[in-house]
């Protein structure tokens, strides 16, 4: 054995076709022929192998495997970067690439099939089906050999091309079952995959009961020859024995996917051979003078230039052109979907499906060309059966009787040309059992799918599988009772276009797939099936949209309504699902594309919006606080809730904490992002938010904060923070606004903080959500709460009521410590599987007090009665202080409200003047308002509001006048001493106007930098809100916001 020895690190390598050799060691050959292996350290490999350890044993990483990508529960799971970083403890997290990995019913694991008989049987036996052997001849006779071979040309066009494109998706990652569904709902989301899966399973449905009819159409022709009638001899014979036929195929689908690939076997070569019987047949021509007189004359050059023209004649009371006939014909060619039907039960999908469904598609146009040339160029379209008439020759001419055949008259033509008739008849029949047979075997599998990710909650109940196998019994039932309702019309020509038109959706929708997965590119996009193109999907896509209106334009509105309907009734559900679809690569590629679009849009100040970041932590903490600002923004602006957080948290806790935060803003129907600051202060993280809070123009530029209740008992350093932030703000150009309401806007202590001990995600996010939505909807009663929920108990009575036992009842109330705080943990689903049949509500007994606390909740989200909004737009801001009020006035719960203003006049002698200036500027910002009023602060204030004043900023005097960032001098409050007393003017026409508003807004006053401390302030703004409805402090960035040019 030769081997070649690397001299840098005596990596020792192996040729072509012989044994490997070990890497960084020299191998010695001994005498006796055998080898030892040295490494570098000159210890033979048995006694290094002793000292060597696994992979696992020495680093927490784990190599690629299959097995790592995997979204089943059995996928083993990579460490997550925490626990390699070292800065969390490993735990099992819910995979979320994929919605597939969540609780469901497990999939069917019955037999797997080849590409052959999985899908190069299954769309030939589809494929081959009724047409074949009773309209493929009529065909010829309308539309003659030449537009027979376009038509053919035109279904293979798009049959190809849509192949090609479903290809490429089947190749795009693993493919499971639920078939054509599955690939549409797993690549362009689940609306459009739902609602072309239903449509594509009706038309299965509906394509099993033409193919049924198809045979009993045959039977009875074959019984007619005996001059045996059943009951009528047509339609009512069509439905008893389709009603049997139908019920037998559904019993053999439901044994299991191995009885019905056996009995395909034997259909398809049954099929075969009548296809050879009438080829043989038609070579071998006519073969006596009554077959001459049925019209069968042989390959002959007058009949195949008479056949080539088209011919178009009133059938069945239908007057056919080329499209009508086209979609006769097309509901043959429909069968390339079959393979993929069945994924789930394919060895390999994703090579099984391009390969069998191309080579059908090869064989069958092939087989449909031959047989219309063989058709048009040996049989007339006329003949009346008589060989009198053929022996005068008048044939054709019919002249004693209407012709009953030739291509146009019998749909048994092929039978009269096969060099065995009964062959015919058993071919006809195989082709169309097969493919009902196929069709009622794809419908309930595809149902399963659809139940299986509970898109449309009608469908769960037939999902259910039955077996090792899985069987879908339910979705036989729903199944054979579709088809048996079609099965009653009895008319195939009225069938066919229905179904032509349902399938060239489902096509349309394939190829759209492929060209918007291709136009987008996403990342995940990466198909092994490389022969497919992105705008020969789109033409696809454009062909089978503008075939379905050529052939019935009523009947494809009808289609694109039905599935228009169905698509906005999951848009509408809104199923919870994350399958990485091109319509969510779409949503990030417009996103992304607009937001730099956005950057090189100039500003201008008709265009202006508000965008709010609101410093509310967590959302559920400041509910109140949150609903206010989405008055604001309401969908048509940015709104950021902000969150600081002083402790260093995880990335685990972070992300709890967010999906906390969108599930409550989600619930409560508030279009926001949430952003979080950890491991900083309050000043220190507000001044991060502001800096670096959104994207291009998509930035904030109204801060909102909720009023600081407690300043006057806090800590200095949070005062000086507070007031600090305001600055901030002012500092990078920011709009002011503060909120004040009476008790606060603090419900955190309604609520368990999420940390490391508690840590649930279902009990953090789906409690939390469920507690304020009951608070909002029923808080004016005793509330029940979930008890799953994570409300605070610690100072709230609760009555615990619990029955159990199936003999009695046992009653009892208790007192909620932390050792019963931990039944709250507990899910319903747990709770009653740990207790039987235990029901445990927990009942809140609040005082009156405490539940006007709770109402207050829904302040700014309950329906306002006629009231007023009084703005105080003393200070020109640039217009902020009016627009926000009058935005807040057009919100549906706000209808109600009108606009009261109020301005501050520069003298008191010219109060009419400044009204009437006021009055026309409002209507040259064509704001509406109910009143309009003009004061004066210049008046001196009462002696209590003085002594009010007085008594709040008394414990932040300072007793000597050195500069004191908490406390306020003397020397402060004397130069500052008329702004004061405006201030508490301006309380007393507050009070004297405004205290029966329903809202309050009012211009915010400029704190100075470094020249006003921050107790000097507050008292200011407590003494101007202080009784006072809620009440909003408002301060723009001196840009203009309002404009009165068009």
């Amino acid at each position: 054995m030769e081997t070649t020895t690397n001299p840098k690190d005596n990596r020792l390598f192996n040729r072509p076709g012989q044994q490997p050799f070990y890497e960084n060691g020299a191998f010695q050959m001994q005498e006796n022929g055998t080898g030892t292996f040295k490494n570098r350290t000159g210890l033979d490999h048995n006694q290094d192998k002793k000292r060597r350890k696994s992979i696992v044993q020495i680093t927490k990483e784990v190599l690629p495997r299959l097995e790592n990508y995997r979204n089943s529960r059995r996928a083993v799971k990579r460490p997550s970067l925490g626990e390699l970083h070292g800065t969390e403890d490993y735990t099992k997290e819910k995979s979320s690439d994929n919605a597939d990995s969540k609780d469901q019913p497990a999939p069917h694991v019955g037999i797997k099939l080849g590409w052959i008989q999985g899908v190069l049987i299954p769309c030939m036996l589809n494929i081959f089906g009724v047409m074949l052997f009773l309209r493929l001849s009529w065909v010829v006779a309308e539309a003659g050999i030449g537009l027979s071979l376009v038509i053919i040309v035109m279904s293979a066009v798009v049959c190809v091309i849509t192949t090609l494109s479903l290809s490429a998706i089947c190749t795009n990652g693993e493919v499971k079952g639920g078939g054509i569904y599955y690939i549409i709902s797993r690549s362009l989301g689940p609306e459009f995959g739902a609602s072309v899966g239903i449509v594509f399973a009706f038309a299965n449905a509906v394509s099993a009961s033409m193919n049924t009819i198809g045979f009993c159409n045959s039977l009875s022709d074959l019984l007619s020859r005996y001059n045996i009638v059943m009951f009528d001899g047509g339609v009512n014979d069509a439905r008893v024995v389709g009603t049997v036929a139908t019920i037998v195929m559904i019993l053999i689908c439901s044994v299991g996917m191995e009885w019905e690939s056996k009995a395909q076997n034997f259909l398809i070569a049954i099929i075969a051979g009548a296809m050879v019987d009438f080829v043989v047949g038609t070579i071998m021509g006519p073969q006596d003078q009554l077959q001459m007189a049925q019209g069968f004359s042989g390959f002959n050059a007058t009949v195949w230039e008479t056949n080539w023209n088209p011919q178009w004649r009133k059938t069945e009371g239908i007057e056919f052109d080329f499209f009508q006939v086209f979609a006769i014909f097309f509901p043959s060619v429909t069968g390339i979907q079959a393979g993929a039907n069945i994924s789930g039960d394919l060895k390999d999908p994703a090579s099984a499906i391009p390969k069998g469904t191309l080579l059908s598609l090869l064989i069958t146009m092939t087989s449909y060309a031959l047989f219309m040339f063989f058709a048009g160029a040996a049989a007339m379209r006329d003949a009346s059966g008589n060989v009198a008439d053929l022996v005068a020759g008048n044939l054709t001419a019919c002249t004693n009787t209407s012709c009953t055949y030739g291509l146009f008259n019998s749909y048994q033509m092929m039978t009269i040309m096969s060099a065995w008739w009964p062959f015919i008849y058993a071919g006809c029949w195989a082709a169309c059992l097969s493919t009902a047979l196929t069709n009622l075997l794809s419908v309930p599998r595809l149902i399963q799918a659809l139940g299986i990710d509970q898109i449309y909650p009608g469908l769960i109940y037939f999902s259910k599988g039955y077996g090792k196998a899985g069987e879908p019994f339910r979705g036989y039932v729903l199944t054979f009772l579709v088809s048996e309702a079609f099965l009653l019309i009895g008319e195939l020509n009225a069938i066919a276009p229905l179904i032509s038109n349902f399938y060239l959706a489902s096509y349309a929708l394939i190829n759209f797939c492929t060209f918007h997965a291709g136009l987008v590119k996403p990342l995940g996009w990466r198909p092994t099936f490389k022969y497919y193109n992105t705008w020969l999907s789109l033409f696809g896509f454009i062909a089978c949209v503008v075939i379905m209106f050529l052939i019935n334009w009523i009947t494809s509105l009808i289609t694109f309504i039905v599935i228009l309907g169905l698509y906005l009734v999951v848009v509408y559900r809104n199923p919870d699902v994350n399958w990485g679809s091109s319509t969510q690569a779409q949503t990030y590629k417009t996103a992304l594309t607009t937001a730099q679009k956005l950057i090189n849009v100039g500003e201008h100040v008709k265009n202006y919006k508000p965008q709010v970041l609101v410093l509310s932590g967590l959302p559920k903490h400041r509910p109140s606080l949150l609903d206010f600002a989405n008055l604001i923004t309401k969908n048509h602006s940015l709104l950021v809730a902000g969150d600081i957080i002083e402790k260093k948290i995880t990335h685990k806790l972070r992300s709890q904490r967010s999906s906390d935060a969108y599930a409550f803003l989600k619930s409560n129907k508030i279009k926001a992002f949430y952003a979080a600051m950890d491991n900083t202060n309050f000043e220190t993280g507000a001044t991060g938010l502001l800096q670096v809070t959104g994207i291009g123009k998509l930035t904030p530029n109204v801060l909102l904060m909720g009023y600081k209740n407690d300043w006057q008992n806090c800590q200095s350093e949070e005062l000086l923070a507070y007031f600090n932030v305001l600055h901030a703000a002012f500092d990078h150009h920011l709009s002011v606004a503060i909120l004040h309401v009476k008790g606060g806007l603090d419900y955190s202590s309604l609520t368990i903080d999420i940390d490391e001990t508690n840590y649930s995600s279902d009990n953090s996010v789906n409690g939390t959500v469920r507690l304020f939505n009951e608070l909002r909807t029923s808080p004016s009663s005793a509330l029940m709460m979930h008890s799953d929920s994570n409300l605070s108990l610690t100072n709230i009575g609760v009555a615990v009521t619990q029955q159990s036992g199936k003999n009695g009842q046992e009653n009892r109330a208790m007192d909620v410590t932390d050792s019963a705080l931990s039944t709250t943990n507990l899910t319903r689903k747990e709770k009653k599987k740990k207790s039987g049949a235990v029901k445990l509500d927990v009942v809140l007994s609040m005082t009156q007090e405490e539940l006007l606390h709770v109402e207050d909740i829904n302040r700014f989200r309950q329906k306002q009665g006629k009231g007023f909004i009084d703005v105080w737009w003393l200070y020109d801001d640039g217009g902020l202080t009016m627009l926000l009020p009058y935005i807040i006035s057009t919100r549906q719960d706000w209808s109600n409200c009108q606009l009261r203003v109020f301005g501050l006049a520069s003298n008191k002698n010219d109060l009419a003047l400044e009204e009437r200036n006021m009055a026309h500027l409002l209507s040259k910002f064509r704001l509406n308002y109910a009143a309009l009023k003009m004061v004066s602060i210049s008046d001196k204030p009462k002696q209590e509001t003085i002594e009010m004043f007085d008594d709040i900023i008394e414990k932040f005097k300072s007793e000597t006048n050195t500069k004191d960032e908490g406390h306020t001098s003397e020397v402060e409050l004397n130069t500052y001493q008329d702004k004061t007393h405006r201030q508490l003017r301006l309380r007393e026409l507050l009070l004297e106007n405004s205290r029966d508003a329903n809202l309050v807004v009012m211009s915010l006053p400029m704190p100075r930098k470094g020249n006003i401390s921050a107790p000097l302030y507050m008292s200011w703004l407590e003494i101007l809100t202080k009784d006072m409805p809620p009440s909003l402090l408002v301060r723009g960035n001196q840009q203009s916001v309002l404009t009165y040019y068009s």
